[in-house]
């Protein structure tokens, strides 16, 4: 068998993989390199699905009700995989499919005959099915499927599952209407992409209506916009009721230290849930009446935040929002979600203090698994924390640096101005 440490020792001796090779051993290379990533993320699954069904049979013997049993245990992959707890569940899921009832996809993948990815789309095609009909859709694919492509892997089980089970179209569509959604991602250059995931229909129809919008304004001649531009700007006239797309209202959060916005001071200030902007933009925003800038004041040596005011409203007194302005995102390791709540490392229940020391900025979905049995946070620092899991692990997490500090901030105690500064606003 297999130890992790020979694991291990496998991914160091990858940093030696020979050079001195032709061409086509390269081309080689490459191919049992894709391989093994197919090996291992079969060997994920089967660890993934172990774990799980180790938690659920210890969360019976312990008397949790069936629909909670388990939980975390995504969180937990999240963690050890160094990804979100959505990619987590994600991975969860794939496993317990492959696992469970697509063996032959699973074979096929631990061989590295497949991608991750092509496993990933037969089970997408599959998931409404029953577990027998998934297992029959799985052996009527397993001749062909090292021979397709993703797309082709997927288009194949959705055509398999209409003829093994023809009314799971139906119940795909009811799926996937359930979960439409509005996300938001970054992109770059200070752009972002709101994406809607919505029915057909009512896509066609939200499109038709912007492209319209778009044709009657380049007709009307005097608009010097791209047709794309004009669409853009359309759709967020219609959903902020603003009459043109440049009058949406922005608060501008920006560190401040001995530098300045007005003095020209170069680098970047932070859209709370989008992410770093130059300064050079923001200070185009607050100078045309767009914005309103919030100057977060941090100290000389250390680069913590100590204070907050802002232009738009009096000195506010609330703790949340500077918490959530200090971790930017979810504390948690590896999350990167949004600040949806912000709750006590060390829980007041236990004699944890509503300050800005042990307050700490979550997503909605950690916040409630950190007090699942067996979580664990501890507060290290005024920036950090330290998350311990059911099976004993332990993640480290910091603070990203305020923007305009290269490093990750030190752990050293508050000086008397900076408590000064942050009694202001207990």
């Amino acid at each position: 068998m297999l130890t992790r440490a020979e694991v291990e020792r496998f991914v160091m001796a990858l940093t030696g993989l020979d050079a001195s090779v032709d061409d086509a051993e390269r081309i080689a290379q490459l191919s049992a390199l894709e391989a093994v990533k197919g090996a291992v993320a079969a060997a994920q699954a089967r660890v993934s699905v172990e774990l799980w069904a180790s938690r659920v049979a210890a969360d019976a013997a312990r008397g949790v009700p069936l629909e909670h049993r388990g939980d975390g245990v995504a969180e937990e992959i999240a963690l050890a995989r160094h990804e979100s707890p959505s990619r987590g569940a994600t991975h969860l899921g794939l496993a317990r499919a492959l696992v469970l009832d697509l063996p032959q996809t699973m074979a096929h993948l631990a061989a590295g005959r497949i991608s991750e990815w092509a496993a990933t789309m037969v089970h997408q095609a599959t998931v409404v099915l029953e577990p027998g009909d998934r297992r029959t859709v799985d052996a009527r694919l397993a001749a062909d499927l090292p021979l397709l492509s993703d797309a082709q892997a997927g288009a194949a089980a959705r055509g398999a599952a209409h003829v093994v089970d023809p009314a799971s179209a139906v119940r795909r569509v009811r799926a996937a209407m359930a979960d439409r959604r509005v996300t938001m991602r970054p992109a770059p250059d200070c752009m972002a992409q709101v994406t809607a995931f919505l029915p057909a229909a009512l896509g066609m129809a939200v499109y038709s209506a912007l492209s319209a919008a778009a044709d009657s304004v380049r007709a009307g001649g005097g608009d010097d916009r791209g047709r794309g531009e004009v669409m853009a700007d359309t759709l967020v006239e219609r959903i902020t009721g603003q009459k043109q797309a440049s009058d949406v209202p922005v608060t501008v959060n920006v560190v401040m230290s001995e530098a300045s916005l007005v003095a020209g001071h170069d680098g970047a200030g932070r859209l709370q849930g989008y992410g770093p902007v130059p300064v050079a933009v923001l200070a185009q925003l607050t100078r045309s009446g767009k914005a309103a800038l919030r100057r977060l004041y941090t100290a000389p040596t250390t680069g913590r935040l100590v204070a907050m005011d802002s232009q738009a409203r009096a000195f506010p007194a609330g703790l949340a929002e500077l918490i959530a302005l200090r971790d930017q995102d979810c504390a948690t390791p590896f999350c990167g979600a949004p600040v949806r709540h912000t709750d006590h490392s060390v829980a007041h229940r236990l004699g944890g203090a509503t300050s800005f020391a042990n307050g700490q900025g979550m997503c909605e979905r950690h916040n409630h698994v950190k007090e699942l049995p067996g979580w664990r946070t501890t507060r290290l620092s005024t920036h950090s924390v330290s998350v311990t899991t059911p099976s004993g692990h332990r993640y480290d997490a910091t603070a990203p640096p305020p923007l305009g500090w290269g490093t990750r901030l030190a752990d050293e105690v508050y000086s008397p101005s900076e408590q000064r500064c942050l009694r202001l606003l207990s």
